[in-house]
């Protein structure tokens, strides 16, 4: 059993893969070819936003997004303690400052009292100028924007949206890369919607940040490549990478979504009664990058993992340690401790979930789960 099957997602789509590729090479435009911006296109028209750039991943995504607002030195950029090292990092890269905020138990994502907290504890400390919240969607849910949105305009912060793990979820007909003032998304293999290398896109309306979006993502070029106004990155989706997600996006807007979200509710409706089962808001549709659970303690985790790992079953931790724990990140100023974080580190566990995954699979996951927690 394989924990994300792409192997199965190819065998199903390889006819319509295979015919993309070719078109590729067949072409030989391998770097900007016309599935680069035929993509960004749908993509645009799918989250419902005026503008879409592609790039070479969603690290990329972030850290474009973060430099159309100008974000740097002195500023302070409020991030959810419990989500991957790269939301941190590309603020961080820029010279800003994270500032960490806990999350809620139940969605994963920022807590939006814990985010107005950190952002009154920075504004009375005085160091840094609170300039940004970036919220990352977690494990395919997106945050609470509503309330996000309300602190944001109150101190007049930037909103982005965190979207690596999000692509295809919404909160009410609102999809998932239309929140806030700008969003980032991540084409990394294992995601919703994955290519067969690297990428990421970036999201706005806004006509001038999407300019320097495009500036900034080839050399910070002017009117051409050779034209340099500004230090920029070399991160473009190559024209492969954008093929493949042509034909994926097809497949995911047709059934995956919605067979992944048939898988997630049988493995809620078997696992409810014997552990922490994953929490979807009212009103709001996941894409399910991740199907976690939660189990009572460290101990129990280790136990069921080896448990599941020996029955060919495999498993992952999202995460291990919160942000405020990595070594990259210390000294780092925080407003206090992150109790939420520590007990999710410490008791979440990733079961195997993808849209070409069958019900007997699932069955058996969920019942060999049953089998080790009841032993």
């Amino acid at each position: 059993m394989q924990f994300r099957d792409l192997k199965r997602q190819y065998d199903t789509l390889k006819p319509q893969i295979d015919e993309a590729i070719s078109r590729v090479f067949d072409e030989g435009c391998f770097i900007s070819g016309a599935q680069v911006g035929e993509l960004e296109s749908m993509l645009s028209k799918y989250a419902g936003m005026k503008h879409c750039i592609s790039c070479a991943s969603g690290t990329d995504a972030i850290r474009l997004a973060l430099m159309a607002y100008g974000i740097g030195s002195g500023d302070a950029v409020f991030v959810p303690d419990f989500t991957f090292f790269a939301t941190a990092e590309m603020p961080a890269a820029l010279g800003a400052t994270p500032v960490f905020v806990d999350v809620s138990a139940e969605t994963f994502n920022i807590d939006p009292n814990m985010l107005e907290m950190a952002v009154r504890y920075t504004e009375r400390a005085g160091k840094l100028r609170p300039r940004a919240v970036i919220a990352a969607d977690l494990f395919g849910q997106c945050a609470d924007y509503e309330s996000i949105s309300e602190i944001a305009e109150r101190h007049s912060l930037l909103v982005i949206e965190d979207a690596a793990q999000s692509f295809g979820g919404r909160i009410g007909k609102k999809r998932a890369c239309s929140f806030g003032d700008i969003a980032a998304t991540s084409f990394f293999p294992s995601k919703p919607l994955g290519c067969y290398g690297d990428g990421g896109a970036v999201f706005t309306n806004d006509d001038e940040a999407a300019a320097l979006i495009r500036s900034y993502a080839v050399h910070g070029k002017g009117a051409d490549k050779y034209d340099n106004e500004r230090i920029g990155l070399n991160s473009r989706l190559d024209t492969i990478q954008a093929a493949v997600l042509q034909i994926k996006l097809d497949a995911f807007e047709k059934h995956e979504l919605e067979d992944i979200n048939d898988l997630a509710s049988r493995y809620t409706e078997k696992l409810k009664d014997y552990v922490i089962t994953p929490v979807v808001s009212e009103g709001y549709y996941s894409s399910w990058a991740q199907y976690t659970i939660r189990l009572k303690n460290k101990e129990q985790r280790c136990l069921l993992q080896k448990s599941l790992k020996d029955m060919g079953i495999p498993t992952m931790i999202y995460y291990p340690r919160g942000l405020h724990r990595q070594g990259a990140f210390a000294g780092m100023p925080n407003h206090g401790r992150f109790p939420i974080t520590d007990r999710l580190c410490d008791t979440v566990l990733s079961l195997p979930i993808h849209p070409y995954m069958t019900e007997s699979e699932v069955e058996k996951v969920a019942e060999s789960v049953i089998s080790c927690i009841t032993a």
